[in-house]
């Protein structure tokens, strides 16, 4: 299954972060060391879990495939997790080892001086460790001594990363054969709204999800040609099915590491002609009112995928007018590996739907009874198709409230579906917000207040209120420092009924609080509002 790469006798790029690139070739004998070294140095089985945690690196992409390689699953972790949030997933999933940038070993410190009996191999790894010998030695001295990104740490018996794939080319590597049914990684979900679950995804899911996304984008593209720019981290399974889905067509993929340094991001743009990228509402919105992006030449594109969150029209519209490109927004979740709804490459114009499900995979919307309702009305957006999860990794009761008694996965979002078969999305169900009875979707009200030309960041959430159960509150982040809440809201009166009109306007001069892949953190804010409220 995966591990096997197609483009290994070739000597064409595969990744490229910070100026430096792999060859398949390159990557296909150091993923080998890798897994010789996790078999025969550690002595790991088929199916025992690897645990890794670091953010896009040429070393991310050797030890995942080393991983799987080894018959091995992976475990992938922010390594911008709390102690607490690293030693639930540890123990959850049992993991024997793990891969560590050591910019972030303090934080495992905590765990392994809490837990004395936790049993783990620790395999750490600095930011340069595959670059040249002259470039690693700068960039690590850099990191380490110069930008201080590196708190201390002790942790004995630690196995250094380059010295696990010298150990491991000395060493055979056993083929395991590996089939559809077999576990592939453990990706963790819902950490955000309550105690983290992994999704069980197989070999067989993520098989059928790249070649799903293959038939669904390979169009214009060319195999062996493309430039795929990955700002958005491997760990999540949006950026990794999407790396693998452009693996299978010989794509050289950009690997930026800190995609929050604009001008970093920015130069590996201007460096390689990309043909694709993917992104988030946020970050292409950062993009666009980035100086720099004005000079990036963007004459190659292809493809611009968006996913995670909602993509506002604003910003659809101006990456249109700035590159000529549309914006094809997708629709996917953690438990399905995760795209099941796509628009369509063809797409001239953002519409605000999600799109159509995507080959071998059906889509309809459900009530709270599990009855299927009629185009148009709002219901549980539920699919069914290969690339759905098993379950959840040991939590059989979450398992079954997550799918119906005929095997549809329910999504947690709530959209509706039209007479031509397309589906918008709405909102996350949980978030929705009910004033007097009235449902009030926060994307619909976040979308027309990001269209007010002083607005750079909002969010919208639901407070308690005696009279109505619930008001609309918004949370603005501004462009334009003269920017007032009377203005604002006069903005809003122009396109939106009155139940659904913000009550309360709070305007912010710090970046409103987002998770690692860009996708405002409602939760959290929510939690904030109802926090203020309490005597």
């Amino acid at each position: 299954m995966f591990g096997r790469f197609t483009h290994a006798d070739q000597e064409i790029c595969a990744y490229s972060n910070m100026g430096v690139s792999i060859t398949y070739a390159e990557l296909d004998r150091s993923s080998r060391n890798f897994a010789a070294y996790l078999q025969k140095s550690l002595g790991l089985r088929q199916g025992e879990r690897v645990a890794l945690m670091m953010p896009n690196l040429l070393q991310y992409p050797v030890a995942l495939f080393g991983v799987l390689r080894a018959g091995l699953v992976v475990v992938n972790i922010n390594p911008q997790y709390t102690a607490a949030e690293l030693e639930h997933q540890l123990k959850d999933s049992g993991a024997v080892a793990i891969v560590v940038l050591e910019n972030f070993e303090q934080t495992l410190q905590k765990v392994l001086d809490k837990n004395p009996p936790l049993s783990l191999t620790v395999i750490t790894t600095e930011v340069g460790d595959m670059f040249s010998p002259v470039k690693r030695l700068l960039t690590n001295t850099v990191v380490k001594h110069i930008k201080k990104m590196v708190p201390k740490w002790t942790i004995g018996g630690i196995t250094p990363f380059n010295v696990a794939l010298r150990v491991g080319h000395q060493q055979d590597l056993d083929e395991v054969p590996l089939g559809h049914n077999d576990l592939a990684f453990l990706q963790y979900t819902g950490g955000t709204t309550g105690v983290a679950k992994a999704a069980a995804l197989t070999h067989g899911s993520l098989v059928a999800n790249v070649q799903q996304m293959t038939a669904w984008m390979a169009r214009d593209l060319v195999d062996g040609k493309e430039v795929f720019v990955c700002p958005l981290p491997l760990y999540h399974v949006y950026a990794l099915t999407f790396s693998l889905v452009f693996m299978k067509l010989g794509a050289r993929t950009v690997l930026v590491t800190n995609p929050r340094d604009m001008h970093a991001y920015i130069q590996d743009l201007k460096r390689y002609p990309f043909t694709i990228i993917i992104g988030v509402n946020t970050l292409y919105r950062a993009l666009l009112d980035a100086p720099g992006f004005a000079d990036v030449d963007t004459g190659a594109l292809k493809v611009t995928s968006a996913g995670g969150m909602a993509v506002q029209r604003v910003v659809a519209e101006r990456w249109k007018k700035r590159t000529g490109v549309t914006i094809i927004e997708g629709y996917g979740m953690t438990e399905a590996s995760p795209i099941v709804i796509a628009n369509t490459l063809d797409t001239e114009e953002w519409t605000g739907a999600i799109g159509i499900p995507i080959p071998s995979t059906q889509a309809l919307i459900l009530d709270e009874s599990d009855n299927e309702l009629a185009a148009g009305e709002v219901g549980e957006i539920c699919v069914r198709g290969p690339q759905v999860m098993q379950g959840y990794w040991n939590c059989p009761e979450e398992t079954s409230k997550v799918f119906t008694a005929d095997g549809w996965l329910r999504t947690g979002d709530m959209g509706f579906m039209d007479e031509r078969g397309y589906f918008t999305l709405t909102d996350r169900k949980k978030d929705m917000i009910i004033v007097s009875g009235f449902k009030v979707f926060p994307n619909q009200i976040e979308d027309i207040v990001a269209l007010h030309p002083g607005v750079a960041e909002v969010v919208a959430i639901g407070v308690q209120d005696d009279r109505s159960g619930e008001l609309v509150k918004i949370v603005v982040v501004k462009r334009d420092p003269a920017l007032t809440e009377q203005v604002l809201l006069a903005h809003c009166r122009q396109h939106m009924t009155s139940y659904k009109m913000p009550r309360i306007v709070e305007f912010r001069s710090e970046p409103l609080p987002k998770s690692n892949l860009g996708k405002i953190l409602r939760r959290e804010l929510r939690d904030g509002a109802a926090a203020a409220l309490v005597p």
